[in-house]
């Protein structure tokens, strides 16, 4: 191409009397084509073209019944147009999906939902297809019974009656209330933050917010456990940072990935408090030192931990300092605690609490720039007012109610003792977490 361009300026009159930046101007006005007619080579090859076909694609052979109208204007047929195809076959989507089922089947991990109902009088029980045909639900993460609780049932009732059954819309638009309000106020009180957020489902907040750190952040590094739940990992994946995964709770190995930067470089850890699949606990505290150590943000998971640990139920950070956090209620002990080391925690509205839905609760100036910034948070509908006013409702009374976690620990307890006497094994975990091993059906 630089050849041919070369030759063309030292060839044709035309190229070798205007300059580049003539050029140029002349091919932005759209008037380079107007003087190009007026060229004896390139102005009768350009009046003899009277219509245009695309380019073959690739690897694609026309079909031989083509032909191809006089002229290519609007006058043409749709039955001519129609003639101009190809002997490409289009792709066969329904196939790659039936193929995809198909392997799922074959390696066994293909997904069987069982009709499971649940009957809020008879809670853990439910009934399946047919009313009469009871079953006990062992795995339900409704971990304190919240989602039968009738005051939270009449708050709910209450408030869909005089508000409606939704939302109406995003929070920036028409679906920001006094419910969303105050829900958000109940949720940083319970983690003693200075602000929080709430998101449909916690998916939602940990996708949402991670992912938002690696397009905002510059040079960001995130260190993530590699027993992180899948919205985190979808979270690190969609923010397209520079990660590192460490070994599940493997302080030595965190810290020598996190001294390969220079503490000026921005970095997140990313872990849970409580592993849903084995039930072992992170160590936060330590975590937490290396993170000031290396200049890196702290982000907790506490979704299987909130309303489940500490005095007032706010998960494992919480529970740490259990003592000074009783003896304080609902304010902050007189020294910074572990719950006031962690940067972000997020949680879910939908085990302990009964209900649905996520949050963030952090500082205010972290949270109000996800507010601004986090097309998660944005463009969502808001959770409906009943639902909001119901958690409102929830955290309140599992907040007051230690006896129900204390109760849930020892009925753990008892689950753990009774299979390991019956032969039935279970992953041994500090957590209320009950990890079975089925084995091969």
């Amino acid at each position: 191409m630089e050849a041919l361009t070369r030759t063309s300026m030292n060839v044709c009159p035309f190229v070798k009397s205007h300059s580049s930046a003539a050029m140029k101007k002349l091919a932005k006005s759209s008037n380079l084509t107007t003087r190009a007619l007026e060229c004896p080579v390139l102005g009768p090859a350009m009046t003899k073209r009277q219509y245009s076909t695309p380019s073959k694609p690739a690897q694609a052979a026309a079909s031989d019944n083509f032909k191809a109208p006089k002229t290519y204007d609007a006058g043409v047929s749709a039955s001519e147009l129609n003639n101009f195809n190809s002997n490409e076959v289009g792709t066969d989507y329904d196939g790659i999906f039936q193929s995809t089922i198909q392997k799922k089947r074959d390696d066994n991990s293909y997904r069987f939902f069982n009709n499971i109902n649940r009957l809020a009088k008879e809670f853990p029980k439910a009934h399946l297809a047919e009313e009469e045909d009871k079953v006990m639900v062992w795995c339900s993460n409704d971990y304190l019974g919240m989602g039968k609780n009738q005051d939270i049932y009449n708050t709910m009732v209450k408030t869909m009656q005089k508000y409606g059954v939704g939302a109406g819309g995003t929070r920036n638009i028409a679906g920001h209330n006094r419910h969303a309000i105050a829900l958000e106020s109940e949720l940083a009180s319970l983690n003693k933050k200075e602000a929080a957020l709430v998101f449909s489902s916690c998916f939602v907040a940990n996708d949402a917010i991670l992912s938002l750190f690696g397009k905002q952040f510059k040079d960001l590094v995130i260190f993530s456990d590699e027993l992180n739940h899948a919205s985190m990992i979808q979270g690190i994946r969609n923010s397209r940072a520079k990660k590192h995964i460490f070994k599940h709770n493997n302080l030595e190995q965190l810290e020598s990935l996190l001294a390969q930067y220079p503490k000026s470089t921005p970095k997140l850890i990313a872990f849970e408090s409580v592993y849903s699949m084995c039930g072992s606990v992170a160590p936060i505290e330590k975590i937490c030192d290396l993170a000031e150590k290396y200049g890196a943000l702290t982000f907790l998971d506490e979704v299987h931990a909130v309303g489940m640990y500490g005095p007032h139920g706010a998960g494992v950070a919480e529970h740490l300092d259990f003592d000074a956090h009783l003896k304080a209620g609902i304010a902050s002990p007189p020294f910074k605690t572990i719950l006031d080391r962690v940067d972000m925690i997020t949680g879910t509205l939908g085990k302990s609490f009964g209900v649905v839905g996520g949050y963030l609760a952090a500082s205010s100036n972290l949270v109000d720039w996800v507010r601004s910034t986090a097309p998660g948070f944005i463009f969502t509908t808001s959770l409906p007012p009943a639902l909001m006013a119901g958690l409102n409702t929830s955290i309140g009374l599992v907040r007051e109610d230690i006896e129900s976690r204390i109760t849930q620990q020892k009925n753990v307890r008892y689950v753990k003792k009774e299979f390991g006497r019956i032969g039935i094994p279970v992953i041994p975990n500090p957590s209320h977490i009950v990890p079975l091993l089925v084995g091969c059906l």
